[in-house]
């Protein structure tokens, strides 16, 4: 097993070659990608329709890295067996997406899946206070979630940072993920908040060289925030 680099990268397939999904998994695999994080939309509770469990389940045997599965969907309920069954290892769900949050995130766990949740720009970090007991990932859209592409909203850091000290305070090993936006200008902004997680979509798949492009999204000299407190799974 490779030595563990912080912060992960999690290569986004919203943002590769739908004609060779297998392909760009197997190929961000190799390249020292840490998990893989797939887009899930609906059309409804953002403006973007992606792919759904099936096409999960088809690519699960191309890659043993972590599918990291972001259901930009609501109700969000209904579909959580599915997305496990297909594969999913961790599954997050938005804060904003309907009023059992709670009960959602039990069932993610009662299915196998590590939860996680997510939160839009606009959604204060204090809105998941009553859920970290809960989740093994917190994720902070640093775009308004629908399209890859999109410029990365600097207003986020402060939460970023907030959270951090959030999850610092509560002594458990939850990731902190940051997704939209991130380059290699972004990334170390984002690090420096207090994230250990990276998702980025163009940024590695719109590179010829994905080795390079997920290197040049790592601070020199970069560490696991939390490892000196707590061990955090990868």
């Amino acid at each position: 097993m490779r030595p563990v680099s912080y912060p992960l990268i999690a290569p986004s397939l919203l943002a590769a070659d739908f004609t060779r999904l297998g392909e760009e998994i197997e190929a961000v695999a190799m390249a020292g990608a840490d998990w893989i994080h797939l887009d899930i939309m609906d059309g409804h509770f953002v403006p973007n329709i992606s792919f759904g469990p099936a096409v999960v389940k088809a690519l699960r045997p191309r890659t043993t890295l972590p599918f990291d599965v972001h259901l930009m969907i609501a109700p969000v309920d209904p579909y959580l067996e599915a997305f496990a069954k297909a594969g999913a290892d961790q599954i997050l769900i938005h804060i904003e997406a309907g009023p059992h949050t709670h009960r959602s995130l039990q069932l993610i766990r009662d299915l196998g899946a590590k939860p996680g949740i997510v939160l839009c720009p606009a959604t204060p970090p204090e809105a998941i206070a009553e859920v970290m007991d809960l989740v093994d990932v917190i994720l902070v859209m640093t775009v308004n979630p629908g399209f890859g592409g999109q410029k990365f909203l600097h207003s986020q850091l402060p939460k970023i940072a907030r959270l951090r000290d959030m999850i610092t305070r509560s002594g458990r090993a939850i990731h902190l993920a940051v997704d939209g936006g991130i380059d290699a200008a972004t990334a170390p902004l984002a690090t420096r908040a207090g994230a250990d997680v990276l998702i980025a979509g163009s940024a590695v798949y719109g590179r010829p060289d994905y080795a390079a492009a997920m290197a040049a999204l790592r601070p020199d000299g970069a560490t696991d925030p939390q490892a000196e407190y707590l061990p955090l799974p990868r």
